[in-house]
């Protein structure tokens, strides 16, 4: 399963009701105001940090620049993906859930 969130995770509980729905091995990216998410030192980074060992977690990049964040920033384990990595995701793995 291929799972999408687009919300800050200091705005809404999308990417707390993800992590918590999605099934081990599920790949999920964050895009949009999502990608907040996956800044380390931050009061939400344990989330992730945990979750990295359970899920393929990805962020897209331009998503991360648009918003004055850098690759630097990311918490380890998360990968940054491009557009074209956005529709490898989605191809590769068929179903997906967007988390609004």
């Amino acid at each position: 399963m291929f799972h999408t969130v687009n919300k800050s995770p200091f705005e809404r509980n999308s990417l707390d009701t993800c992590l918590r729905l999605a099934k081990k091995g599920s790949a999920i990216l964050l895009i949009e105001d999502g990608v907040i998410g996956a800044v380390k030192g931050t009061a939400q980074s344990a989330k992730l940090e945990g979750a990295v060992g359970d899920h393929a977690v990805y962020v897209l990049g331009p998503d991360l620049k648009a918003r004055g964040l850098s690759e630097d920033q990311v918490i380890d384990g998360i990968k940054v993906v491009d557009y074209a990595g956005f529709v490898d995701l989605a191809e590769e793995h068929g179903a997906h859930n967007a988390w609004l």
